[in-house]
């Protein structure tokens, strides 16, 4: 029983628990939940299996995914029938399930999103030629397929990256006031600010919207239908202003 609990303490730790079998290598089997939780006495040990068993599940379940908050959060989200609007029932946090971008990023497209850097092993790439990144090669403006539009490129980029920032910023500027709001709300005889709390939820969806329109506009080719989106920005702008 101490070799057993030893070996299995072991494969826990070291997250390999569930591919775990017989330590005789001619024996495949593997060992059950109710031998494990009989050999193993640790409490913490014993959560770190359960954790174990719980992550290997939903990797094994296409329909189920981990909350891609970045600040963490340890919520499942079933994946079926969710779209942009659909939020984190605990974070309220929106992941988009069609790419590995860790947020929703209506509405620029996820093939926007993953021009420039791969979000799931984050290699840097250019996406006209393909190539890696590199001291020679660190953008899309240095690729030899745009030599003859790099200047007028690189102000455009330029452009709407630092208009994509600024909106972002303000978004977690927005994000900050609502927590501060919060917890003034809290206290003892102050009135509800519930629609202080509902103004500061609309910064962030519209300054969200902004910094993505920022990339679908960058990137769109159809001239026409980009009137109408830079109409409805700055109107959005404006609107997202005086609020």
């Amino acid at each position: 029983q101490p070799c057993w609990s030893e070996y299995l303490t072991t494969r826990i730790e070291q997250n390999m628990i569930v591919s775990c079998t017989c330590p005789i290598s001619e024996c495949r089997a593997q060992p059950t939940t109710a031998f494990i939780c009989s050999i193993v006495s640790s409490e913490e040990i014993i959560a770190k299996y359960e954790k174990a068993l719980l992550r290997g599940y939903v990797e094994c379940c296409s329909n189920l995914t981990w909350c891609t908050n970045p600040q963490g959060c340890d919520q499942i989200i079933l994946k079926d029938g969710l779209g942009y609007g659909a939020a984190c029932s605990k974070c309220s946090w929106i992941s988009c399930f069609n790419c590995s971008f860790p947020e929703a990023h209506y509405p620029a497209s996820c093939s926007h999103m993953s021009h420039m850097t791969c979000a799931k092993c984050n290699h840097g790439f250019c996406w006209r030629c393909l190539k890696p990144w590199k001291p020679t090669h660190k953008d899309y403006y240095n690729c030899s397929a745009m030599v003859s539009k790099a200047a007028w490129q690189e102000k455009r980029f330029q452009d709407y990256n630092e208009r994509c920032t600024l909106h972002h910023h303000a978004r977690e500027f927005a994000t900050s006031l609502r927590n501060r709001v919060s917890s003034i709300s809290d206290m003892p005889k102050i009135r509800t600010l519930t629609f202080v709390l509902d103004a500061c939820k609309v910064l962030e969806q519209a300054q969200k919207v902004l910094a993505y329109t920022c990339v679908y506009s960058y990137y769109s080719q159809d001239t026409e239908s980009m009137e109408i989106v830079e109409q409805q920005t700055e109107s959005l702008e404006l609107h997202t202003n005086a609020l």
